[in-house]
């Protein structure tokens, strides 16, 4: 399933995926997203859990600021073993076409809270606002 997910992660070419290799070493340890972000130089963590009952299995996964340690997201998966590559595409680009609007949205509202001083750029940033009535409201301002 990691695998799978990280697949389909890579494929958002603005999006920096770190190997499954690397984020093994964590595998079964109780360890700190924020301590996994600074090991691994990395803003976000995606984790989760996989469990099977029967012929069921439920996917769990989140999406963790790691700096903060704030939750942006979390959901899970129900599915039938009998068709588990199925499920495991359905999860894939489930989890990366909601992480990436979540992390698309984040990173938008991080920007747009770093002060600046430098006014060109608070001109541009105001121009780029969808509910940005008119250039001469801006330049007003």
């Amino acid at each position: 399933m990691v695998e799978e997910i990280i697949t389909a992660l890579s494929r958002i070419r603005w999006l920096f995926v770190i190997a499954r290799n690397s984020t093994f070493t964590y595998k079964g340890q109780a360890i700190e997203v924020k301590q996994v972000g600074r090991e691994l130089g990395v803003r976000y963590v995606l984790e989760g859990s996989v469990r099977k009952a029967g012929g069921r299995v439920r996917i769990t996964a989140q999406l963790i600021d790691a700096i903060s340690g704030t939750h942006l997201w979390a959901d899970r998966f129900d599915g039938s073993l009998e068709d588990v590559f199925d499920l495991q595409d359905k999860v894939a680009f489930g989890v990366a076409g909601v992480v990436e609007s979540t992390l698309q949205a984040a990173e938008v509202r991080r920007a747009a809270d770093r002060p600046t001083t430098d006014l060109t750029a608070y001109d541009l940033y105001l121009r780029a606002r969808p509910d940005c009535l008119s250039w001469d409201l801006v330049c007003c301002l």
